[in-house]
């Protein structure tokens, strides 16, 4: 009887130590170079700040236009520069990393796509850090489909932790269309 009590007392005791719920879920560090969270913070800091931007836009080898944009929509001003994105999920061991250092204490880390990775647009990307404050980040972004073709190179420099400069050029070509080809680039003020 003694022995069956024990056993019983050990059972409840095992039983009180059960999981209390579910557990908060763990946060995961980036495999690759966070470009979501750094545009995050740039669209946050620059929206409060209500900086405005000067921008200089061109298509199809027109003359480029310049214009100064005293109010902008930040989040979709700088919407393009998020397919940069290589932090997803299907994407986890799609691009080999490379590090270089560069003189002034900067170090150059290029994300290169490997091959046979269909599902992953960016082809590289390449960010320059000064610590862990990025400096510049450029990409190159390829889609091709039967209907539908694009390549654009995206870049966006920083200074003091925040965006001065950004810039997009590429082509984009539909079946039985002309190639068209743009160029726009912002000056943060």
């Amino acid at each position: 009887m003694v022995r069956a009590s024990g056993w019983l007392a050990g059972l409840v005791l095992l039983a009180g130590c059960g999981d209390a719920g579910p557990a908060a879920p763990v946060a995961r560090r980036p495999l690759y170079f966070d470009v979501k969270g750094l545009l995050t913070q740039q669209v946050a800091q620059l929206a409060q700040r209500h900086a405005a931007v000067t921008k200089h836009v061109s298509l199809r080898g027109n003359a480029t236009e310049t214009v100064r944009v005293p109010t902008v929509k930040w989040a979709d001003e700088l919407q393009i520069f998020f397919q940069a994105d290589i932090n997803k999920a299907a994407l986890r061991g799609a691009y080999a990393v490379d590090s270089a250092t560069l003189p002034g204490g900067l170090l150059r880390r290029t994300y290169t796509r490997r091959p046979g990775q269909p599902n992953a647009p960016v082809a590289s990307l390449v960010v320059v850090q000064r610590g862990n404050e990025a400096q510049e980040v450029a990409a190159t972004i390829i889609q091709n489909n039967p209907l539908f073709s694009a390549q654009k190179q995206l870049r966006f420099q920083l200074q003091n932790g925040q965006l001065r400069h950004y810039e997009v050029v590429g082509t984009q070509k539909l079946v039985l269309f002309d190639t068209l080809r743009y160029a726009a680039a912002g000056q943060v003020e």
